[in-house]
């Protein structure tokens, strides 16, 4: 394998974070997807608004966008980056029965956004497990990937 393949193992065979130093700084976008299946009953009480603990796509929402923005501190070797733009959103998908999550995250500078793109629909999902799980325990997330990656433009 040549160094290039492993971007983030040193010389040494080590972990290590990737040097972006001497890359330009322009303008990056990634979108990933992912869905969360679940019973009838549970799709029909987060669809009319009825779980207790509140707005659940709203608050999934926000909870995809803090993530984006911490996700350096939860992947070990990512670099912090000033994020420009985080959107989420979210279909509400009767054939799941479930809901479907996109993230969309921009910024301009020397590396990707893929990770914080992953990481917005991960925790935007797990959210919603979490408000939704008095009702349904079995509710599987699932089919969490990169969807679109551009830099320049």
């Amino acid at each position: 394998m040549s160094d290039k393949s492993l971007s983030h193992v040193n010389a040494a065979g080590e972990a290590s974070m990737v040097d972006v130093s001497d890359k330009p700084s322009v303008a990056r976008r990634a979108r990933a997807g992912g869905d969360i299946t679940m019973s009838a009953q549970a799709f029909a009480k987060v669809r009319d608004a009825q779980l207790p603990k509140g707005d659940v796509l709203g608050t999934a929402r926000i909870a995809g966008v803090m993530a984006a923005k911490r996700t350096a501190e939860l992947i070990p070797l990512c670099h912090p980056l000033m994020l420009s733009d985080v959107q989420l959103r979210f279909t509400l998908d009767p054939a799941l029965p479930g809901v479907r999550c996109e993230a969309e995250v921009r910024t301009t500078g020397p590396t990707g956004v893929e990770m914080e793109a992953l990481t917005a629909v991960s925790v935007a999902l797990l959210t919603i497990y979490d408000m939704a799980k008095a009702v349904d325990q079995g509710m599987v997330v699932g089919g969490v990937r990169l969807l679109e990656k551009t830099k320049g433009g």
